[in-house]
């Protein structure tokens, strides 16, 4: 890929400017355990809304034992999963959504390009293309290992109704 089509070239990517490391990105993302899918936050940027981190992949991750026995392959499902995880970390670390949880709205035009294995660090960069607060914020997102894309495509997000939601999760206990 030409580096004019980068949202951000992984050539200039400081990995040790960490941004936000686990616990910081804990202060802002709800998931945990295993469906973390971010190490840490290298670049954010709110007035180019773009934001950029990764995951270093390792043989403990919950899918290795299954997703392709003696090959394991990071499931597609896992790369959207963090990117998702990179757009909601920027909306809502700078507010732009107005809400307390983000989720998924809509995934568009994504296309796996490449592997991710155990030992990569996925690097996920994501810019904001479209807002309604309240409503949706959509973003462009990239997956890279080294400086190859493995990934990419839209992701939108939509407030949650957490209220809601955790009524229905404590009525059945």
């Amino acid at each position: 890929m030409a580096g004019k089509d980068w949202i951000l070239d992984p050539e200039t990517l400081d990995y040790s400017n960490i941004v936000a490391d686990l616990e910081a990105i804990r202060q802002v993302n709800s998931q945990r355990g295993e469906m973390e899918h971010l190490t840490a936050i290298i670049f954010d940027d709110a007035e180019i809304n773009i934001c950029a981190g990764f995951l270093d992949v390792t043989d403990q991750e919950f899918w290795v034992a299954g997703h392709m026995p003696g090959m394991p392959l990071m499931p597609g499902v896992i790369i959207c999963e963090a990117a998702a995880q990179m757009c909601s970390y920027h909306a809502l670390k700078h507010n732009l959504l107005g809400c307390e949880v983000m989720g998924f709205g809509a995934l568009n035009n994504v296309r796996f390009r490449g592997a991710v294995i155990p030992g990569d660090r996925l690097t996920v960069v994501c810019k904001l293309t479209k807002m309604r607060r309240n409503r949706i914020v959509v973003s462009q997102f990239q997956a890279i290992v080294g400086s190859n894309l493995v990934c990419d495509g839209e992701i939108s997000g939509i407030p949650l109704p957490t209220d809601e939601l955790r009524k229905l999760a404590t009525r059945g206990n």
